[in-house]
């Protein structure tokens, strides 16, 4: 399979949007998995993770990964406040409708953790095996004030070279395990080219939502949607220098959930990077035991 070798696809939200997803090893057998990335981030983000699922892992398997509407090839929102977890979970349940997945293994990191909870409630027949990266059912609000600040600030560089040097200077010292072609990947898959500008590819209406939350106030914590994914095998992974995902909500999800493994990812903040290090390798070793193992309750 080549670095280009996925398809993508488009289907219309019952709104009318159109929606964007890439799917990877189409023909792969077993159990898919569904990729869901953070909240301005984009399908181009798990190009490398999806690419060593379906091509290079022991049991290689069709992996599906999506672009919520305002982000990347999918249709912008004229209505910010559709940028919502629920609308963007009930998009997923539509956009795998149309791909005939009945059910899979979830990948979310960060938003994408918080919509696999809303499918819990929603559809958890949808959910063989859970992976959240660097989310839980606490969002730390210093962690979020952090993103907030930052979008509602963010610099416009001019070229890619610039970008990096942006993503080094505000989030190095939290992603010290980093190297030098980790960046460039990472900060490459936030941006588009436009007429020979270069983009953040995201809607920037998507900080609205954002705006409208009293930090001031503690955050709603969402331990009724995490109890859904009870008897689902649940992989947690945690940036070691995360501010979104704090060591209790990590004890307190281990000790409220009895088939949970947990991964502390050295020298890495929010969200880790899933293909780095080993993560693909215990990401794809998790897979495979959950497609075997018996589902249960309690």
């Amino acid at each position: 399979m080549s670095e280009e070798d996925f398809r993508d696809v488009y289907y219309t939200a019952q709104d009318g949007l159109k929606l964007h997803a890439r799917v990877y090893g189409e023909d792969n057998p077993g159990l898919p998995v569904v990729c869901l990335p953070g909240l301005t981030r984009n399908a181009r983000d798990f190009h490398p993770l999806a690419l060593f699922l379906a091509t290079d892992a022991p049991k290689p398997r069709k992996v599906i990964v999506f672009d919520y509407r305002g982000r990347g090839l999918s249709d912008r929102d004229p209505d910010w406040r559709h940028y919502d977890v629920a609308i963007e979970a009930a998009d997923i349940t539509t956009g795998l409708a149309v791909l005939g997945v009945e059910h899979a293994a979830f990948i979310g990191t960060s938003r994408g953790g918080l919509i696999i909870m809303a499918l819990s409630a929603s559809r958890p027949a949808l959910l063989k095996a859970v992976v959240l990266n660097d989310i839980g059912p606490v969002v730390e609000g210093d962690g979020l004030a952090q993103i907030r600040s930052y979008l509602q600030r963010a610099p416009k560089p001019a070229t890619l070279k610039e970008a990096i040097e942006i993503q080094k200077t505000i989030h190095g010292d939290a992603f010290s395990a980093l190297s030098d072609e980790d960046w460039e990947r990472f900060t490459g898959a936030l941006y588009r080219q436009d007429n020979g500008r270069l983009l953040a590819d995201f809607d920037p209406k998507l900080v609205k939502p954002l705006k409208e939350i009293d930090l001031d106030r503690p955050l709603p914590e969402l331990w009724p949607l995490f109890s859904g994914l009870t008897g689902i095998p649940l992989l947690a992974v945690r940036g070691e220098n995360s501010r979104l995902l704090s060591m209790k909500t990590l004890g307190e999800m281990e000790s409220r959930h009895s088939d949970i493994q947990s991964i502390i990812v050295p020298g890495q903040g929010h969200a880790p990077l899933l293909e780095t290090g080993d993560l693909p390798e215990k990401i794809s070793a998790f897979v495979d035991q959950a497609e075997t193992a018996p589902r249960h309750s309690g």
